[in-house]
């Protein structure tokens, strides 16, 4: 058997002893030796193949699978050069959001690197730099290629005392690269069950209950933060993608309340858990000189220059409750809810509108998932999404850099995992990665997913910055509202993605009732040119609900 063929089964096998389900694959002739074990190992039963043409959206697929199953995280397979390159942006995301990701690079001999032989680079085997938590480079027909291999999959995992989160194998292989015989690979004996590293314990901090204080829940805090803020009366700030959304203690306009100084000028201590960066008037809060901020948990840094408490754990002390601060923002945020929702049903079709919709039908189907894209499609969803009264279902945003890229493909990455997904995105991080939708057919037919793109035309975030104050209007289109005019069903068409223009909510309501079998995309088509003047009206509206209740 040739030395390629050799290093390519027993890296194959590597991952199948280490539990890895999932493998993306993209398609080249440098990575041909690996290609061929996969798809023995396929055939067999003993993996899923994800085969993708696009190595940036086979990077993101892999996100996804990564976030919705950490303890297995997938591998994705590249040729050499660029196709590489292409991985970039899905690693920097997993670097950033803690999310187990393995790229297995194919690469030419070393002797060969730094010369004119085609598709080859001499920094490959470094290409990530620090965005990996390590990066191995394998010579070709090296014998310890599955040690390697098992080896990062334990970093990838956090299981060698780091947080988890991206690595890269590169192996470099020699001609012949095609098989001189069939593999049938067997089922290991056991996959290897991931073990956490033993955290170090300490005892929780205990809090005084009595100054007012918010449980604030970013992206991932999970279900410890809405368990604290109703242990200790607390008001819950949770965004959409903590897992912490619900519950009597969940505020949903809270990012309205945070700026009036009858309720966000009164917080006296945060309790964050997660990644709570999501909007301006929670990193105001965050920053303010006078509030004292409690960090739980290690996944997130404030920066330089801010004072905080970092600790593994927190608890309150029970039984001195501060049942006014509690009543006056749970009654306010009720209050704001009900104002939001007056402003946007008497208005057009609008993303905050069509945000409401898409996380009611998710929040009230357990067993699926909703990712929810970065710029408006997630901010519409904290600002106008109720919080559910019940556990929500699995809700995922690529928060690590907040990026729209990549998002169709993280949503097919998740859609792998769990029986059914809806995805809710923006017009232009639909279009940046229209490339996600080109699934093989044997593939998308497994899959139960389900995306709303809400259509406004451009860049409909800017326009609530600074940058769509009316002084800028003479540049602003040009460079910032960006309309693309693409026809979104020709797009899906040629793709052979079924798509449907949705005119209202009430159809909206009818198609979100149940996600369909295959792939589908529903549009919905608004008008961002008074996006700002809709906001500042809910956010007049909100004021005045309010003004009796601080």
């Amino acid at each position: 058997m040739n030395p390629s063929t050799t290093t390519a089964r027993a890296a194959v096998s590597a991952l199948l002893e280490a539990g890895v389900r999932h493998v993306v694959l993209c398609p080249g002739s440098r990575s041909a030796p690996l290609a061929y074990a996969l798809h023995a190992a396929e055939t067999a039963g003993l993996l899923r193949l994800h085969v993708r043409h696009d190595e940036r959206s086979a990077g993101f697929v892999a996100l996804g699978i990564g976030k919705v199953a950490p303890e297995a995280p997938a591998a994705v397979v590249t040729t050499s050069g660029t196709a590489v390159a292409n991985l970039h942006p899905a690693v920097l995301e997993a670097h950033h959001s803690a999310v187990p990701l393995l790229v297995l690079s194919a690469d030419r001999p070393a002797e060969l690197r730094g010369t004119w032989a085609n598709q080859t680079t001499d920094l490959q085997a470094d290409l990530f730099g620090p965005a990996v938590r390590c990066a191995v480079d394998v010579a070709a027909g090296s014998a310890e290629v599955g040690d390697v291999v098992e080896g990062a999959l334990r970093v990838a995992r956090g299981q060698d005392a780091g947080a988890p989160g991206p690595v890269h194998v590169n192996v470099a292989f020699a001609d012949p690269l095609t098989p001189d015989d069939e593999w049938s690979p067997t089922a290991p004996p056991s996959a290897i069950a991931p073990t956490a590293v033993d955290a170090e314990q300490s005892e929780p901090l205990v809090l005084d209950p009595s100054p007012r204080t918010v449980v604030l829940a970013g992206d991932g805090a999970g279900a410890a933060a809405r368990d604290l803020a109703e242990a200790a009366g607390w008001p819950l700030l949770a965004e959409p993608s903590s897992g912490a959304r619900s519950g009597p203690n969940a505020v949903g306009p809270y990012r309205l309340l945070l700026e009036l100084p009858g309720f966000g000028g009164r917080v006296q201590r945060v309790v964050a858990f997660g990644r709570p960066t999501l909007s301006r008037p929670v990193t105001r809060l965050l920053d303010a000189a006078e509030v004292e901020v409690v960090l739980v948990g290690e996944d997130w840094d404030p920066g330089p220059g801010r004072s905080v408490r970092r600790v593994q754990a927190v608890r309150a002390v029970t039984g001195r409750v501060n049942e006014q601060w509690l009543h006056s923002w749970t009654a306010a945020g009720r209050a704001a809810q009900e104002a939001v929702d007056g402003v946007l049903e008497e208005g057009p079709v609008s993303g905050p509108l069509v945000a409401r919709e898409v996380w009611a039908a998710a929040a009230g189907d357990t067993s699926s998932a909703l990712v929810v894209a970065a710029s408006n499609p997630v901010r519409d969803v904290d600002l106008a999404g109720h919080p559910s009264e019940c556990r929500e279902g699995l809700v995922l945003a690529n928060r690590g850099l907040s990026g729209i890229d990549g998002t169709v493909s993280t949503a097919v990455g998740v859609a792998s995992c769990v029986p059914a997904t809806r995805a809710f995105l923006g017009d232009l991080a639909f279009l940046h990665d229209i490339g996600g939708l080109a699934v093989p057919a044997e593939e998308r037919d497994r899959l139960r997913l389900q995306i709303v793109v809400l259509n406004d035309d451009g860049g409909g975030i800017f326009g609530l910055l600074e940058h769509g104050e009316p002084q800028r209007a003479a540049s602003f289109e040009r460079v910032f509202g960006t309309p693309h005019g693409a026809d979104l069903g020709s797009l899906c068409r040629g793709l052979a993605v079924p798509h449907e223009v949705v005119a209202d909510v009430r159809c909206l309501r009818d198609r979100l009732g149940v996600v369909p079998n295959g792939f589908s995309v529903l549009e919905v088509r608004a008008d961002r040119s008074r996006l700002r003047e809709l906001h500042g009206r809910m956010r007049e509206t909100v004021c005045r609900a309010v003004a009796e209740l601080a």
